[in-house]
């Protein structure tokens, strides 16, 4: 009987259960951050970047 290999969609070598448990430590962590208002004030400063790039490149075109 063969075993059924789980293949990792990452494209290394590294399986999808650590990835997962990886990012079930990590979650929280990134969760409390954008709840604080460093967190908000970075997520507002990003948002606004993004949208002068998009508009920027909507000009450009």
């Amino acid at each position: 009987m063969s075993k059924k290999i789980q293949k990792s969609s990452s494209g290394m070598n590294i399986p999808d259960y650590q990835f997962e448990a990886i990012a079930r430590c990590l979650l929280p962590k990134i969760q409390k951050y954008y709840e604080s208002e460093e967190g908000k004030k970075a997520l507002a400063e990003y948002r606004t970047e993004k949208a002068e790039l998009i508009q920027a490149d909507s000009k450009g075109k």
